[in-house]
């Protein structure tokens, strides 16, 4: 199936542009007992209205006893959401605009204005520099080797072990970078986000978390494989990747640690999976999807869903307060907004979040850009595939970089 077959049944827009801030949730020391998440819900009580923004992959610190030293050279906070002063909707066959005070001659007057609004988009320019990493080849090698010792120990299962790339001192137009990105890698949760002077140019094919209603789902992604040259060859690595038993282990044990995460939040005996290592195919690569599905139970709003689950076990490992704990051992950079998510929450109270993945974070003031990837690692791994990996799920990126 093509990438956009498991969203197609949960879909609920082909778009949506959130524009100008009435009001803001932003970074703060969390009081006492309460949380970010908590916050969030509390801010929303407040302003019931679409609110759009971000969770920082070290939001983990709040909810673990975690800290991170890393450097970071994108600075993105920890959460920031917003209000907007205007929302557009995109639905087949319908586009719906609305805002702060919108009248509905001001509605008409953003979609004219956008219908006369001419799309010019610069080239990109390639950056004066290379692409470099903290870890090359033969460090990444002997750290999954690492890894792996500590797999053999049993103090973890699963450990998803990223690798950043960065260019220093590099000038560029952050939404060519997105266009081109998104033309060559387009992706069911893409997102253009941007924060004062920090900018993430996403591809993503991964949805985190689901709200609608009282029914929750999640979408976690492990298994990948290249994309053939021909037919044949398509359905030869399909298959391939349909029965390989070390990309089947990998999504059962992020299915078993979603359905733990979920569990907290959900009604007795409701959580299920609804499909398990489904394939489905990208522009770039073929994945292994499985779907998690979930009824809130009473009282629980999408602040708890999010509490709980966060931060995504496809971009942890089980059990994840250990190979959290190793992450921060072995990694060298500070995720910030990587393997975070980048989200909307409607006026009732439902949400949609995505896993940022395949994404080039971009500090327009420091002139530093940086995308990440990873893979999960095993004791079955081979740490030469797993470089491979890394290298395949990045080269859409290079690709955006060469201009």
């Amino acid at each position: 199936m093509d990438a956009n077959g498991y969203n197609a049944p949960y879909a609920r827009y082909e778009a949506l542009l959130a524009a100008g801030v009435v009001h803001s949730l932003a970074p703060a020391a969390p009081g006492p007992g309460t949380t970010a998440f908590q916050r969030l819900q509390a801010f929303h009580a407040q302003h019931p209205d679409w609110l759009f923004g971000h969770l920082g992959y070290d939001l983990k610190n709040e909810l673990f006893p975690l800290t991170s030293t890393h450097p970071d050279g994108i600075g993105f906070p920890d959460i920031y959401f917003f209000q907007p002063e205007v929302v557009i909707l995109v639905q087949p066959g319908l586009v719906r605009i609305g805002g702060w005070h919108y009248s509905e001659a001001d509605a008409r007057r953003v979609y004219e204005a956008c219908l006369r609004m001419p799309v010019t988009v610069s080239a990109v320019t390639p950056p004066r520099h290379a692409v470099q990493s903290p870890f090359p080849h033969a460090d990444y090698l002997d750290t999954v080797k690492a890894l792996q010792a500590h797999i053999h120990r049993g103090d973890c299962y699963e450990i998803n072990f990223c690798r950043e790339n960065f260019v220093p001192e590099t000038e560029l137009d952050p939404l060519a970078l997105f266009t081109r990105l998104n033309a060559l890698s387009p992706a069911p949760f893409a997102a253009f986000y941007k924060l004062q002077d920090q900018y993430c140019c996403c591809a993503s094919p991964e949805r985190f978390v689901q709200q609608s209603g009282r029914t929750v789902i999640s979408q976690p992604i492990k298994g990948t494989i290249r994309r053939g040259q021909d037919a044949a060859e398509e359905a030869r690595l399909k298959d391939l990747l349909r029965h390989s038993a070390k990309e089947r282990a990998e999504n059962i044990m992020v299915v078993d640690l979603v359905r733990n995460d979920l569990t907290p939040a959900a009604a007795r005996g409701s959580v299920s999976v609804a499909e398990l290592c489904g394939i489905y195919t990208f522009a770039q690569v073929h994945h292994m999807i499985s779907t998690v599905q979930a009824t809130l139970a009473p009282g629980m709003g999408f602040a708890d869903v999010l509490r709980h689950a966060f931060p995504m076990g496809s971009m942890t490992g089980a059990p994840k307060l250990r190979v959290m704990q190793l992450i921060e051992q072995y990694e060298r950079s500070k995720r910030g907004l990587f393997s975070g998510s980048i989200g909307y929450i409607t006026p009732e109270g439902d949400m949609d979040f995505n896993v940022v993945i395949r994404s080039m974070l971009y500090n327009a003031a420091e002139q530093y850009l940086s995308f990440s990837t990873g893979s999960a690692i095993t004791f079955r791994s081979a740490p030469q595939q797993e470089w491979e990996e890394c290298l395949l799920k990045a080269s859409a990126m290079k690709k955006v970089l060469e201009g």
